[in-house]
């Protein structure tokens, strides 16, 4: 049987390849967090703590495939952004890493 009211889960864009900085790892290890929970979250371009013109930008990019941040805060309070880099105007991404805002 079929859920119709279920969310669709499926991804909005690629990822590229997964990266992340010693920063951003060392705050997903002090919250117990898995950067799986967070990469979920931005492929389905939830908002997060984005102000609503990035949030609108990353629905442009979808069409433009131009850059999409996120913006999440771990249980301990600690901000990570992620950012899927653009590569060209086809929507192809090479790269998405998990950040600090300092580390940019």
């Amino acid at each position: 049987m079929i859920n119709h009211n279920s969310k669709a889960t499926s991804p909005k864009f690629k990822l590229g390849q997964v990266v992340a900085t010693p920063g951003a790892m060392e705050a997903l290890e002090a919250s117990s967090q898995s950067p799986n929970e967070f990469l979920k979250r931005h492929l389905q371009l939830e908002q997060g703590d984005l102000c609503d013109e990035d949030h609108e930008l990353n629905g442009e990019a979808l069409k433009d495939g131009s850059r999409i941040l996120s913006s999440f805060k771990t249980t301990n309070g600690v901000k990570l952004w992620i950012i899927t880099e653009a590569e060209d105007g086809n929507g192809h991404r090479s790269a998405t890493t998990l950040l600090l805002p300092e580390e940019y």
